[in-house]
């Protein structure tokens, strides 16, 4: 692996898969002992709560909750 001029590196593709990061994910750089530990970030500036936030008030199904438990045990 090389550093660009820029101070930039590449994560390989099966670190990438092992830790779950995705385009956009937002990861930690943790110096311990010499070394370089890549953490994923957790909290509200992860893929899922992005991808929760950008759902949020797009429903138009006038339905509770209970009804939709409902249909989706096919009951």
């Amino acid at each position: 692996m090389r550093i660009t001029s820029k101070g930039q590196i590449t994560i390989p593709q099966q670190v990438r898969r092992a830790l779950g990061l995705e385009p956009g994910d937002e990861v930690e750089i943790v110096v311990d002992n010499g070394a370089a530990k890549i953490i994923p970030m957790q909290g509200p500036s992860g893929r899922g709560q992005r991808i929760v936030e950008a759902m949020l008030g797009k429903g138009d199904v006038a339905l509770s909750t209970d009804e939709i438990m409902a249909l989706t045990r096919g009951e």
